[in-house]
């Protein structure tokens, strides 16, 4: 075949006779990529203070014309960011169904009575441990982040907030407890596409995580006791806050133990293997169903604080389920915790996404991804190191390719040969990627998982980072465990054969 004919064939490749190939990028290049979205994201949320989604997007421009040096058509770097997108539309999907059951939830009464039952049984003093179990309990259960902290989450960032505990905390403690759950469940998504890259199974992998979360876990819990008792002791928490709280949810809703069951059959569904979306969806459809029933006589005050009553109606669904709920009382703190909700209130986190995996989406269908990470391993002599420079890696992709599923499958997928050639087990790379891809996407305020959190709990990265312990420690635990030769497993001679031939699972 002749170079015209395998230049006219090549993907990206210009149609004209003086079109360039489209070539390996160099790693300089891919830097400038990298460097780039950086630069623009540092300045423009920390020097001014803008939203996330602009400096994003100038990332993406750079991301494109350095793809373009590399001699691809805009097509094929537009058919590049639509594969990014598309990689990410399941969390997209579900950004957009928890946004519209907050909403519903709120009108119908049920995180109101979550709020009312949990100011009710809490104290102070084991407040923040007690939401790092409740949510460590439900994502368990579950496999999902979201769903807790969507669910569980929310409930307990306006129970913390009555009793007197600062946010960062209580979100810090709510996020260690969802991602503990989420890293250990074998119906976690990431739990099951971690070993599945590695080429491992997922009960090996779970069990291999077992003794380096353990450690991060305890940390978490021993931090979390000591500042709750230390926060509460220092008498700090108005209860007097609490009782007017309370008060005010009990006056302006029906309060009912039949308002649980909209979360208890999210977190059925799911445990009985339903998928996230129908599940979350079925939530939704069950506090719908219970509001008019439940909150027949609605009180609130309109926008001249004249006290009326309204019953619910099916068109108020559909307006909470668009544009959330909006409270109205006499309680100001009452109304800021219980305004939110709705499809629309999604909206940013959504356009975030797509944005974000535009840029994933040109770094990898280019290559420039796979560069670095080469460049990465270039170096790594040892199991510890490799450990190291994966979790490093799957961090890095969280930040540029900010979405947590990329950074478990492609790390996954890049560093896999790695660990076969120097005779490591897979489940020593499903356990690097758990530790460092699930857990620090939501440290990244741009990254889905951020994104998620600050749109849901209404908490911005910057508040609950340093309270976010667990996914804080993880991958440093890993790290250590690996050195000691603990979470660093080499193969037997069978396992590796079995290995080469693609047989080990």
């Amino acid at each position: 075949m002749s170079e015209e004919s395998k230049r006219s064939k090549t993907p990206g490749a210009g149609n004209g006779k003086k079109k360039k190939m489209p070539r390996r990028p160099r790693f300089r290049e891919a830097a400038v990529s990298f460097l780039g979205l950086v630069v623009v994201m540092s300045i423009g949320i920390a020097k001014f203070h803008v939203d996330p989604h602009i400096p994003m997007f100038l990332g993406v421009i750079i991301a494109a014309i350095m793809t373009m040096r590399l001699g691809y058509r805009w097509t094929a770097i537009e058919q590049m960011m639509i594969a990014g997108i598309d990689k990410a539309m399941q969390s997209i999907l579900i950004l957009a169904v928890v946004g519209m059951m907050v909403g519903v939830w709120l009108l119908s009464g049920t995180i109101p009575t979550m709020i009312y039952y949990g100011l009710k049984l809490l104290s102070p003093k084991i407040f923040l441990v007690a939401a790092l179990l409740v949510c460590s309990i439900t994502s368990l259960a579950t496999g999902t982040s979201w769903g807790t902290m969507g669910t569980m989450g929310l409930a307990l960032i306006g129970i913390g907030k009555g009793l007197g505990m600062p946010v960062g905390p209580t979100a810090g403690a709510i996020i260690s407890g969802a991602y503990f759950g989420d890293k250990m469940s074998p119906l976690s998504d990431t739990t099951n596409l971690a070993p599945a890259m590695a080429g491992t199974d997922v009960f090996t992998h779970v069990k291999y995580m077992i003794k380096s979360t353990v450690l991060a876990y305890v940390v978490s819990i021993v931090f979390f006791a000591v500042y709750g008792y230390t926060h509460a002791s220092g008498g700090n928490v108005d209860m007097t806050q609490v009782d007017r709280l309370m008060h005010g949810i009990a006056s302006t809703f029906t309060v009912s133990p039949l308002l649980l069951i909209p979360p208890l059959v999210v977190i059925l569904s799911i445990a009985f293997h339903v998928p996230a979306l129908p599940g979350i969806t079925l939530g939704m459809l069950t506090a719908a169903v219970m509001a008019p029933i439940f909150q027949g006589h609605l009180s609130i005050y309109n926008a001249d604080l004249v006290f009326q009553h309204a019953g619910v109606t099916f068109g108020d669904i559909m307006n909470a389920a668009k544009d959330g709920f909006v409270c109205k009382t006499k309680i100001p703190a009452l109304n800021s915790l219980l305004s939110t909700g709705g499809l629309m209130n999604m909206a940013s986190s959504i356009l975030m996404t797509v944005i974000a995996m535009m840029f994933g989406g040109i770094m990898e269908g280019s290559g420039q991804l796979e560069v670095v990470i080469n460049q990465i391993t270039r170096f790594v002599k040892s199991g510890v190191g490799l450990v190291a420079a994966t979790e490093v890696t799957c961090v890095l992709s969280n930040i540029v390719m900010p979405e947590q599923y990329i950074s478990i499958l492609v790390p996954g997928r890049m560093f896999a040969p790695a660990y076969r050639k120097m005779g490591l087990h897979p489940k020593s790379l499903s356990n690097a990627l758990e530790s460092a891809g699930t857990v620090s996407s939501p440290l990244v305020p741009w990254n889905t998982c951020g994104m998620f959190i600050a749109t849901t709990l209404g908490v911005t990265t910057g508040v609950y980072f340093k309270y976010a312990i667990f996914n804080l420690t993880m991958p440093f635990m890993t790290i250590v465990l690996a050195a000691l030769g603990i979470a660093v497993t080499k193969m037997t001679p069978e396992e590796q054969k079995m290995a080469d031939e693609g047989k080990l699972v």
